[in-house]
C-alpha cells in the first residue's frame, strides 16, 4: 500500500512539473483580436428551468416534485443516452406515463432520479423542464501559438445564461465572423456586436470550456498567418498604466485601441480578475461607448508584451472593465 502511495504521489508530481514546464515554455504568442463565430453542443441536455405541465386537472412540475434542480445534465432517461434536447422529449413522450429513471450530473458526482411524466392538455407526456443541449455565439480570439496551432479565447467560460452553470462541452467549432454592427454601450445597458457567421467552413475546433476560456486548435492559419508573435508578460511585469487592446468592432478589421490599467488584482481573485480596464480611445469610445459584449477576449498588451484578455464590462461604467491575465489562460490551455 505505501509503495503504491509512493508510486501515485511520484506520478502526479512527475505531471505537475511537466504541465508546469510546458507553460514556461511558451514564451511568445500571436494575438489575434479577430472575431469569431462559436458554436458547442452540451455533453448532454442541461436543465435550464422548470415549465408547469398544463393537465386538464391544474398545473404540475413532475421533474421539480423528484427532485431535479436547475443546471442538472441529464445525460441519460431509462438506460438510454441523452444528447440532445429532442432526444429527451421523445424518451419521455414515448414513457406512456409510467416512471422514468434521470442519470443526471450534478456537483461532479452523478445520481438517479425517478419523475412521473403527466399528459398535456393535447395528451404528449411531459416531466416540465426547459432543458439546452446546444449555443451559438461571437467572440474574440485571444491568441494563437504559431507552433502547435492552439489557441485561447474569451478569457471566461460559456455559461448557459439563466443558471450561469458552464455549459458542459460535447463538440465544438470556431466559424469566421465579421461584426455586421454595433449596439453602443450605455450606463446600465451593456452593449453588443452584431455577428455575423460567413460560410459553414470551420476555422478550427473548440476543445475545452473553462473558467478561463475556451481552448482548441485552429486548423486554418488565415486569420494569423500575415501576423508576428510577441513576448508573453510574466505578472510582475504588469503595471498599472497605459496599454492597448486589439479589437474587431467592425467588418473583419483589427484595430489597436488605446486602455489604462488602472487596477491589477491579486493572482488568487477569487473572481479571476487580473486587472481593471478603462478604454481611453476615443474612436473606439464613439464606436462602441466601450466594452461591450463580444470584445470578449480582445488580447491586451502592454510594452510591446501580451498580458490578458478582456473579460467583461462593468454595467455602471462601459468604459471600464476586467481583464484576465495571460498567464492564468496559457496554464488552463496547458493543463
Amino acid at each position: 500500500m505505501r509503495a503504491t502511495k509512493r508510486i501515485a504521489i511520484s506520478l502526479i508530481l512527475t505531471l505537475t512539473m511537466l504541465f508546469s514546464a510546458q507553460a514556461a515554455e511558451i514564451t511568445s504568442l500571436i494575438p489575434i483580436g479577430h472575431t469569431v463565430g462559436i458554436k458547442m453542443s452540451a455533453d448532454g441536455v442541461l436543465v435550464v428551468r422548470f415549465n408547469e405541465v398544463q393537465t386538464p386537472d391544474g398545473p404540475v412540475c413532475p421533474a421539480r416534485d423528484a427532485g431535479l434542480s436547475e443546471g442538472d445534465l441529464i445525460i441519460s432517461v431509462n438506460g438510454t443516452a441523452i444528447d440532445s434536447n429532442d432526444a429527451l422529449q421523445k424518451q419521455i413522450a414515448l414513457s406512456g406515463g409510467q416512471p422514468v429513471a434521470l442519470v443526471v450530473e450534478r456537483d461532479g458526482g452523478e445520481q438517479t432520479i425517478t419523475a412521473t411524466p403527466k399528459a398535456d392538455e393535447n395528451g404528449v407526456y411531459r416531466i416540465g423542464v426547459l432543458a439546452r443541449d446546444s449555443m451559438a455565439g461571437i467572440g474574440t480570439l485571444t491568441y494563437v501559438d504559431p507552433e502547435t496551432g492552439a489557441y485561447g479565447s474569451l478569457g471566461h467560460g460559456i455559461c448557459e445564461s439563466e443558471t450561469g452553470v458552464l455549459l458542459p462541452l460535447k463538440e465544438g467549432s470556431l466559424l469566421y465572423s465579421v461584426v455586421g454592427a454595433v449596439q453602443k454601450g450605455k450606463i446600465g445597458e451593456p452593449g453588443a456586436l452584431q455577428g455575423e457567421f460567413q460560410g459553414e467552413s470551420s476555422l478550427g475546433s473548440v476543445n475545452e470550456n473553462t473558467e478561463s476560456g475556451i481552448f482548441g486548435t485552429l486548423t486554418d492559419t488565415s486569420l494569423y498567418d500575415s501576423l508576428e508573435s510577441v513576448p508573453v508578460a510574466q505578472a510582475s511585469e504588469i503595471k498599472v498604466g497605459d496599454a492597448e487592446i486589439l479589437a474587431n468592432v467592425e467588418g473583419d478589421t483589427v484595430q489597436h485601441y488605446a486602455v489604462q490599467v488602472v487596477k491589477i488584482y491579486p493572482e488568487n481573485d477569487e473572481y479571476g480578475r487580473g486587472m481593471m480596464l478603462r478604454v481611453t480611445d476615443p474612436e473606439l469610445l464613439e464606436k462602441t461607448g466601450g466594452i461591450v459584449q463580444g470584445m470578449s477576449g480582445s488580447p491586451v498588451l502592454q510594452n510591446g508584451k501580451l498580458i490578458g484578455a478582456v473579460t467583461h464590462v462593468l454595467v455602471n461604467d462601459p468604459t471600464c472593465g476586467y481583464a484576465i491575465n495571460i498567464g492564468r489562460m496559457i496554464d488552463e490551455m496547458t493543463n
